[in-house]
């Protein structure tokens, strides 16, 4: 809609009472005050003037962009009985309004309701929306929506049109996924506050789980072409890694509460029982379970390259630091518990990816490569939150993290979160997901850790300037 730089209005109303006349007037002026060109009988009508040639020239004339009805129960019986001034003007307007009942030049404004709690409109009316004016206060509440209509600028606009979701443009054939659409509600009940976020939120991760659970291998497969399998089903299952981090990077945005962090704590443990034994096989081989494993670490770095997006150092510091409940299948006596060095993944089939008479130092890292589409969480993003992990590896005591992705950076790399780290107040985001206040402390941890790990042993690669 054009936004009119002059609005010019035609008020039609019942002279009620001398209250009411009054109102209108003291509307009116207000419009005015507001740029609003308005047309009043009692500004505009003089003695002499024919009124009915007058009402009739205001409804049809082209250059009054709107006509205000102020309806009240005296407005309603003159105009549904066609009785005196109001009658003729609703003759005009409702051979105007079923002429062109897509038009929006007239607006009903409804000052009063009947006994029954509906809103007094006549007959011509009834289907149209209407504005409430009944009383100061909806007056009040609902004037920055007439001036807006008035003007062409509504307070919400349809969004111009995006590009159609990569589930619908793929050419892979996969699973329909059911998070999709749970995931729409969930984002609706986040942003609008809604209550009964809890039960939204499950909805969709459950969907996920059920989604990805679907592709674990349960009977023999084909264990010669292994490969093309797992490199299809990490194909398949990256629908639920970008599911699960458009959660992550909207909530933690918009609701870095303790619940949050609960429920991706319960997530986490959700994506470890992915890459495990199904409880119902009782014979396998480990290779059924590499896409699953591929696609719990790479979802795993996405998941903490999101929450550094976002800020959610307090969130990063939990997830980093809390033990994590073992799949049933991989509990042993009383170890029932792990560090986030469970959601480590590795492959060997998915040397299928190398070029012709090489081997790739790291198989996984080049999946994910090759799968890093996001623009919003780009793969150099993904690299340094596997480098904030492995810093965390260092203090914890996490027994092995291998840094596969960093195989993918150069020599000279730079990693804007630990650049800026080098300045006091900075240094307080990682102080905070480190839960270490001293930076000397910090290096002193990080060598203790190079030790603990044999960083030296590791061949073929090199952490070059990723110093901390």
């Amino acid at each position: 809609m054009e936004v009119s730089l002059s609005p010019r209005v035609f008020i039609s109303y019942s002279w009620s009472s001398p209250g009411h006349q009054a109102r209108i007037r003291q509307w009116a002026e207000q419009m005015v005050s507001d740029g609003v060109d308005v047309v009043l009988d009692v500004w505009d009508l003089n003695e002499g003037d024919d009124k009915y040639a007058f009402m009739e020239k205001m409804v049809t004339d082209e250059s009054v962009t709107h006509v205000l009805v102020f309806s009240d129960s005296e407005y309603v019986t003159k105009a549904d009985a066609r009785k005196a001034g109001v009658g003729t003007e609703s003759q005009i307007i409702s051979r105007e309004v079923y002429a062109k009942v897509q038009q929006s030049k007239f607006i009903p404004v409804v000052c009063e309701f009947d006994e029954t709690g509906e809103p007094c409109l006549p007959i011509f009316l009834k289907s149209r929306i209407w504005i409430d004016f009944s009383s100061p206060e909806a007056a009040n509440d609902n004037w920055e929506k007439l001036i807006r209509v008035l003007y062409g600028k509504p307070t919400y606009n349809k969004p111009s049109l995006g590009k159609a979701p990569t589930y619908i443009t793929t050419t892979d054939t996969v699973l329909a996924s059911p998070a999709v659409t749970k995931f729409v509600a969930l984002k609706q009940a986040i942003i609008q506050e809604k209550r009964g976020l809890k039960l939204y939120r499950q909805d969709f991760l459950d969907a996920c789980y059920s989604y990805a659970d679907a592709l674990r291998i349960r009977e023999r497969p084909d264990e010669m072409n292994m490969g093309e399998r797992v490199l299809e089903d990490c194909g398949k299952l990256k629908y639920v890694r970008d599911h699960i981090v458009d959660w992550v990077l909207l909530e933690s945005e918009f609701n870095q509460s303790e619940e949050f962090g609960d429920a991706l704590i319960e997530m986490l443990e959700q994506l470890l029982d992915l890459k495990s034994r199904p409880s119902e096989v009782n014979s396998w081989s480990d290779v059924w379970f590499e896409a699953h494993r591929v696609f719990v670490y790479e979802t795993f770095l996405y998941i903490i390259a999101a929450l550094i997006k976002t800020s959610a150092f307090s969130t990063l510091h939990l997830v980093l630091t809390s033990h994590y409940l073992l799949p049933e299948t991989e509990r042993y006596g009383d170890n029932h518990f792990g560090t986030f060095g469970l959601f480590y993944g590795h492959s060997n089939t998915l040397q299928i990816l190398a070029p012709e008479g090489r081997r790739l130092n790291a198989p996984a890292a080049e999946l994910i490569k090759r799968q890093a589409d996001r623009a919003d969480v780009p793969f150099s993003n993904v690299i340094q939150a596997e480098l904030l992990v492995l810093l965390m590896a260092f203090i914890t005591d996490v027994d092995h993290w291998y840094p596969q992705t960093l195989h993918y950076s150069s020599y000279n790399y730079r990693f804007p979160f630990f650049i800026r780290a080098a300045q006091h107040r900075h240094f307080q985001k990682l102080a905070q997901i480190t839960g270490i206040d001293s930076a000397e402390q910090l290096r002193k941890a990080v060598k203790e850790g190079h030790e603990r790990l044999q960083v030296k042993s590791w061949h073929s690669f090199s952490l070059g300037d990723c110093t901390f």
